[in-house]
């Protein structure tokens, strides 16, 4: 484009050209080369970069400002083209298309923002995420709300303790704020301090008064990470599984979703930011029909509770919306300190036994190996059993289980009735190395609590290898070099701030207890949730749930899961049933007779 001067120069110029010498020629025209520079960076700086906006997808990080319902955002226009599927819980989410946003050549800042606005305030969670923001706030993405909810649903049925257990005057394990009567140290196993005898059974209560410590609780639920609902679950089953019609098991749990659903939280996002706890295995809560002989209530399959997050002890591995947490142990430390001194005297602990067996035969179980452990335990010389069948009490005296595990270097640990055993932890607890058979003991069910790589602090030897091959334990746990046992042995005591429950009523400074560990991994889970939401896509593609017990294993990054060794552990029952019927409905009465079992 020829470069225009203005009319009156231009006249100038002709009427004087002839009278000016070279020197006044060479000041015009570098006057005219000065000029054109200007015009062309005032284009380029001004006009283009107006056009030109920031495209990030990170929160507005200006202060939270408390009266604000529905804060600003910075624009999004990085969304997929995938658009938002339905959940693992079943539930969907609005849509948001990948050119929600205007070109930037069509839309101008004020626009742009204007527009990504009005997206993201379709979400009432958004002023919770924005307190990750705010540096100077320690609970910034980690408050949580607790409902408050009427006594029915939790402290009335402590009032009614004996009513809890047909067999056991639980009465006693509710006492200090859920774990039981205080453990003498008469035999020198237990520290002075900080030991109970916590039945299996009792997390619910200690889970909610450890809540009650949680440092970063909050009145405000807009600006919650997530959301506790204190209701007494394991508890509420617990009095009614013999002997009660199916009306009356489902009652409270149908009560509970109704008082829920009419809370102004549960809006927000439909319950998928709430969470519970109950201390017994899933199967109690997943009742598949309406026949009286079906075992449990169908709390995990109330069309609401499949949003929820409920903690168990032992989780399905056929569905999303249950976490496997640590079963409690007798351990429950006040203060730091008293975690570090056990930790201290397991690492130097002699063990004379190679590994030791604390359990029963199950000659009903066709499929059970505890059999063979048991005979193997019994014909080898370093190998320790504590027989567990008619009630022996030395096998439900806290003090001999410890002791037996604090002289074992492996603590061998098969299915129960179940999946898992407490066992497992006591075993930890101990500094023992757990050796499971199954991979649902542990590895796909306390993905919270475990590491991923199993292999640095326990030894899987699978069933048919006990159960087909005759493997000799002894044997295969023999080839392990002592330096590579330490090694293991160290891993093992390190977890142990993270698989017990401290004591409720004070809170460890510096340490994560198993609590701690499992209100972070919700609050991230509705994180990641909340984030996925904005940004219109699902944390896994074409997700199937009869696979949850997969995608726990993936690796960061990976969205898809396909074939896996351990799929031969979990294929479903012949009835087609994953849930309640057949194996685990059985599982869960099973482990109900042995309970009455040991208290006879």
């Amino acid at each position: 484009m020829r470069r225009r001067s203005p009319t009156n120069v231009s006249s100038e110029l002709m009427e004087k050209g002839g009278g000016k010498n070279q020197h006044n020629r060479l000041c015009l025209l570098a006057s005219l080369s000065a000029f054109f520079w200007i015009l062309l960076l005032y284009f380029h700086f001004v006009v283009l970069a107006g056009s030109t906006v920031d495209k990030s997808v990170k929160l507005d990080p200006t202060p939270l400002n408390p009266e604000s319902k529905t804060p600003a955002f910075v624009a999004d226009n990085r969304l997929p083209d995938n658009p938002l599927k339905s959940s693992p819980s079943g539930s969907t989410s609005e849509t948001i298309p990948s050119n929600a946003t205007p070109s930037s050549t069509e839309t101008t800042p004020s626009k742009t923002t204007s527009t990504s606005s009005q997206k993201i305030e379709k979400f009432p969670f958004t002023r919770a995420l924005r307190t990750v923001e705010n540096k100077s706030d320690p609970c910034g993405g980690r408050y949580i709300y607790v409902h408050d909810l009427p006594s029915r649903f939790n402290e009335d049925m402590l009032k009614e303790c004996r009513s809890l257990s047909l067999w056991t005057n639980m009465c006693k394990f509710t006492t200090n704020a859920g774990m039981g009567p205080p453990l003498e140290n008469v035999e020198g196993v237990f520290s002075n301090t900080g030991w109970y005898a916590t039945n299996q059974f009792a997390v619910d209560v200690i889970f909610s008064n450890r809540m009650k410590q949680y440092e970063c609780l909050t009145n405000d639920s807009s600006v919650a990470a997530a959301i506790f609902v204190p209701f007494y679950a394991g508890f509420d089953i617990a009095r009614y599984l013999w002997g009660h019609n199916v009306s009356r098991r489902d009652a409270a749990s149908l009560d509970l979703v109704d008082w829920l659903m009419k809370r102004p939280e549960w809006g927000i996002m439909q319950g998928r930011d709430h969470f519970l706890v109950a201390g017994r295995i899933t199967w109690d809560f997943r009742r598949l029909t309406d026949e009286e002989s079906d075992w449990g209530n169908k709390l995990l399959f109330l069309p609401a509770a499949k949003n929820m997050s409920m903690l168990v002890v032992e989780s399905s591995p056929w569905n999303a919306n249950d976490f496997g947490i640590p079963y409690p142990t007798y351990f429950h430390p006040a203060k730091d300190a008293d975690v570090f001194t056990w930790q201290d005297r397991m690492r130097k602990l002699e063990r004379r036994w190679l590994f030791s067996f604390a359990g029963a035969p199950r000659p009903d179980n066709p499929k059970s190996i505890r059999g063979q452990i048991i005979d193997q335990c019994k014909k080898s010389k370093v190998g320790k059993l504590l027989e567990c069948d008619f009630g022996e009490s030395k096998c439900h005296s806290p003090s001999s289980i410890m002791q037996m595990f604090q002289s074992s270097l492996f603590c061998l640990q098969p299915q129960g009735d179940s999946y898992t055993r407490r066992s497992a932890f006591d075993s930890m607890l101990a500094g023992c190395i757990p050796v499971f058979f199954h991979p649902g003991s542990a590895y796909t069910q306390y993905t919270w609590h475990l590491p991923k790589n199993y292999t640095t602090y326990s030894v899987f030897i699978p069933e048919d290898d006990i159960r087909k091959r005759n493997v000799s334990i002894e044997e295969r746990l023999g080839q392990i070099s002592p330096e590579q046992v330490k090694i293991m042995r160290d891993n093992v005591i390190n977890l142990i701030p993270s698989l017990i429950y401290a004591d409720p009523r004070s809170k460890l400074e510096t340490l994560k207890d198993a609590f701690d560990v499992a209100a972070q991994a919700v609050i991230d889970k509705v994180t990641r949730l909340r984030k996925n939401m904005i940004e219109g896509r699902t944390e896994y593609d074409n997700f199937v749930e009869e696979n949850s017990w997969k995608y726990a294993l993936l690796d960061e990054g990976q969205r898809e899961v396909g074939g896996h060794e351990w799929d031969p552990f979990f294929s479903k029952p012949k009835d087609g049933n994953a849930d309640s019927g057949g194996s685990s409905a059985e599982a869960a009465k099973n482990s109900w007779k042995n309970e009455r079992r040991g208290q006879s």
